[in-house]
């Protein structure tokens, strides 16, 4: 966690029952719309890739764009989107994974990344890991090495931390939540 992680968290808002009954949505608008919270998570995670020799970030479709870009800037390594199925337009590499109600599929340009790039994979929150998995998949056949997955919020009581831990990638997250909070 972050040595801002306490103050970010708490400008990020909860909406109960949203999209659907029983369920706690953290909406991360209220951070991007704070100047002084989005400058504090930026460097958050500038802080910890700064000394990492990262080749690039790989940003997941959208949210994940947003902090991915200017940690990509202020670290002077590479912006790169991986994509939901049909938005990119050259030669792409893809894979489908499992949702809590269906499967999706991201992909990722095919030149995208060297034998041996050092890649961050960011987004804004992992909840299942299905989405962080998949590109971590893509990236490492491109023959991409992920040094490790960054994100905003961790939902731990879901279980996607674990499962990108699982599958042999390390995990950062500015903050979490409990379901209860």
């Amino acid at each position: 966690m972050s040595i801002y992680g306490d103050y970010i968290k708490s400008v990020i808002r909860t909406v109960p029952d949203w999209p659907q009954q029983g369920v706690n949505f953290r909406d991360i608008t209220p951070l991007l719309q704070n100047s002084s919270a989005f400058r504090k998570l930026i460097d958050s995670f500038v802080h910890r890739y700064q000394d990492m020799e990262l080749d690039a970030i790989a940003a997941i479709d959208a949210r994940g764009f947003i902090i991915g870009a200017p940690v990509a800037y202020e670290l002077g390594c590479s912006f790169v989107p991986v994509r939901k199925k049909g938005k990119l337009p050259f030669r792409t590499i893809s894979e489908t994974y499992t949702l809590e109600y269906g499967q999706a599929e991201v992909e990722l340009h095919s030149d995208a990344f060297r034998q041996g790039d050092r890649i961050l994979i960011m987004d804004d929150l992992i909840a299942t890991g299905g989405t962080m998995l998949a590109a971590a998949k893509l990236i490492t056949r491109t023959g991409g090495q992920v040094v490790e997955t960054a994100t905003i919020i961790d939902l731990p009581e879901i279980g996607g931390s674990a499962r990108i831990r699982e599958a042999g990638f390390g995990v950062f997250a500015v903050c979490s939540f409990n379901e209860d909070e």
